[in-house]
């Protein structure tokens, strides 16, 4: 699991050149918000792969009943379903890029990308668990710690829920907050 902290800042003077200039408002940090909600719908990517090729490796080699788990219907579904939803993820991040790259890039576009690939990855890391089975529980296998640190990245700069609310606000016109 990842490490967490506080830090406390008391009696604290920052001078007028180390401020952010007048006009800016809210602006510059909202900006650094949707970088950082960009970068984490592309590392939400790693943790998914990383839990998809454990669960994978693991299914080639573990043998139960004669035969490779990787051999049973319903892990070739979960590995094909988790294939499928981290192709798709990818996919998704690189048409952000591309949109960033152009300049086109909208802050809506960033809370979809974060909403769903954050959600998807936790998805195939819980999926890559099951296929563990009493291992996939242990904090030794990569799925579990990915799984644990996603539950994190689902929360913090923006909720599934939040997400949901900007989505559905830029789509019909409405804040629902």
């Amino acid at each position: 699991l990842s490490n967490t902290s506080q830090l406390f800042l008391d009696n604290v003077v920052v001078s007028d050149d180390h401020r952010l200039p007048d006009g800016v408002g809210l602006r510059a940090p909202l900006s650094c918000l949707t970088q950082a909600r960009y970068g984490i719908a592309w590392g939400a990517i790693g943790a998914a792969r990383a839990s998809y090729e454990e669960a994978l490796d693991y299914a080639q080699q573990r043998v139960a009943f004669g035969q490779p788990l990787a051999a049973k219907q319903i892990i070739q579904e979960r590995l094909a379903d988790m294939l499928t939803e981290l192709t798709k993820m990818q996919m998704m991040a690189f048409r952000l890029g591309r949109l960033k790259d152009e300049g086109k890039m909208t802050y809506a576009h960033v809370s979809m990308a974060k909403r769903n690939n954050v959600r998807k990855a936790l998805e195939i890391a819980r999926a890559a668990r099951t296929i563990l089975g009493a291992y996939g529980i242990t904090l030794g296998h990569q799925a579990m710690r990915h799984a644990a640190n996603l539950e994190t990245v689902d929360t913090y700069e923006g909720t599934y829920d939040i997400h949901t609310l900007i989505l559905g606000r830029e789509i019909t016109g409405h804040g629902a907050f």
